[in-house]
């Protein structure tokens, strides 16, 4: 068992209230998580400006130079944690068990933050399009043609409310200290390790601590967050989306609503992206925004659900630590059985039926989980409401359309695949504003380019791009 401080500004601090995290098969009780309210938080966000003064004594390529290194540690070594100390196996085993994603899982999503720390540099020369990161370190700065550029930051500090179920969520709020921003995070109740093991691995390579606050705590701590920071990141359902859309300060990651969409020209070859769809829908056990939620197409639309569902619906929940393990835990009591409840009233609507009924019970109940087997549902029309569902296991519908509906129909979709030759249609679907992320041709809805915006650029978001004159 290991105890957690809240992280003010790089000092520790032990609050009066404290949180307790359990393993969530056998009641272990594996931390004790100091818990942080609105009114300290409000207070400490006085000093803000402080992290991104200190950070701009270093340049954006020393900092971006540190990451790499702090890459390495993270991936690779023991570090100081709380009252204690953890290697990379205890955080796999830590991260299992009170989030319920199977040990590989852990380690895959570990390699990707790491990866990101150390291709950092690639990264941020292509979200700034060869931007010299000098000019937003100043402010300003020779564009190349004779004339002044001018970025002007947004805020001192990035800030995020962090979701507890899919540990890749983290590689969106890295860069922040690269580009000179501190960090105020708000990890999730289930998932504080990798904030911790990152705040760790950074100030064991040099980044001075005090660019970092970590704040663990209830709903209050998430809106003082929120309310505190000029430039802040959420993840949440959908109600979450709305709330904050058309804030400016916040950007909010709900949903992905991810599809494979299949043109007329492609579709009677289907079988040969069933690999592909598979992937699409099962991979890191359909945790993510990016996994395929939808499969549409204007025919074949019964067979491609039978096939999906006999690749899918025979994988049975096993233990975390067990290397074929494909399923995450559901770890709040109850919340499995919720949500096959609401699948089970999209199953009445008409048009739709249960492709993987015959392959056994979806919903599996444990002493103290839930695990819900993969789900296939077809539905004969975009008018059934499971065609615009997401849920967080490996869970598709596959939706019968006509193709020349199909852009229209889908609905605001983070990542969309679409498959197909057609000339006309790949024009459409580049064209499409309620297509974030798009894939030409046979690309798995998981398959990301990190030198490529995730949801929305960062540093658009961090940096406003104005006028400035300088007289000479």
């Amino acid at each position: 068992m290991i105890t957690l401080p809240v992280i003010r500004w790089g000092k520790p601090y032990d609050s009066l209230e404290v949180a307790e995290v359990y393993h969530f098969a056998t009641g272990e009780l594996i931390a004790r998580v100091s818990q942080a309210g609105g009114g300290i938080i409000k207070r400490d966000m006085r000093y803000a400006h402080r992290a991104r003064e200190i950070l701009l004594g270093f340049s954006c390529d020393e900092l971006i130079a540190l990451l790499a290194k702090a890459a390495d540690l993270y991936e690779h070594s023991t570090l100081p944690l709380g009252d204690g100390t953890q290697s990379p196996d205890d955080f796999v085993r830590q991260q299992s068990a009170s989030t319920g994603l199977p040990e590989h899982m852990c380690r895959a999503n570990m390699a990707k933050n790491s990866f990101v720390l150390k291709n950092m540099g690639k990264i941020l020369d292509c979200l700034t399009r060869g931007l010299d990161l000098g000019i937003l370190s100043r402010g300003y700065g020779e564009e190349g043609r004779g004339s002044v550029i001018s970025y002007q930051v947004q805020s001192p500090v990035l800030a995020a409310v962090l979701p507890s179920n899919s540990p890749g969520v983290h590689t969106l709020w890295l860069p922040a200290i690269a580009l000179q921003l501190g960090l105020v995070l708000k990890p999730g109740p289930q998932e504080p390790w990798t904030p911790y093991r990152i705040f760790a691995a950074f100030t064991e390579a040099g980044v001075p601590r005090e660019a970092f606050s970590l704040y663990p705590g209830e709903a209050e701590a998430g809106a003082a967050v929120l309310e505190a920071c000029d430039r802040a990141m959420i993840f949440g359902g959908t109600a979450t989306v709305e709330r904050y859309r058309g804030n400016p300060k916040v950007q909010a990651h709900g949903p992905g609503f991810s599809k494979i969409l299949l043109g007329d020209d492609v579709v009677d070859k289907w079988p040969d992206y069933l690999d592909l769809m598979a992937e699409s829908i099962y991979l890191n056990s359909g945790r993510g925004c990016i996994n395929c939620s939808g499969v549409w197409a204007s025919r074949h639309t019964r067979e491609i659900a039978a096939a999906l569902a006999a690749r899918l619906g025979p994988i049975e929940a096993l233990a975390p630590t067990d290397p074929q393990a494909g399923l995450a835990a559901f770890t709040v009591p109850g919340m499995g059985a919720a949500v096959w409840k609401m699948i089970e009233l999209d199953l009445q609507s008409p048009g739709v039926s249960h492709a993987t009924e015959e392959y056994g019970p979806r919903l599996v109940e444990q002493e103290r989980a839930s695990y819900l087997r993969p789900t296939i549902i077809h539905a004969s029309s975009p008018e059934a409401p499971v065609a615009q569902k997401e849920y967080m296991f490996p869970f598709a519908a596959v939706v019968e359309c006509p193709q020349a509906e199909m852009l229209k129909r889908i609905g605001p979709t983070l990542v969309g695949t679409v498959i197909s030759n057609d000339h006309t249609f790949r024009q459409a679907a580049t064209n499409a504003t309620n297509i974030d992320r798009l894939n030409l041709g046979p690309i798995a809805t998981t398959k990301l380019n990190w030198l490529q915006p995730h949801e929305g650029n960062l540093t658009d978001f961090l940096f406003r791009n104005r006028a400035l004159q300088v007289s000479r």
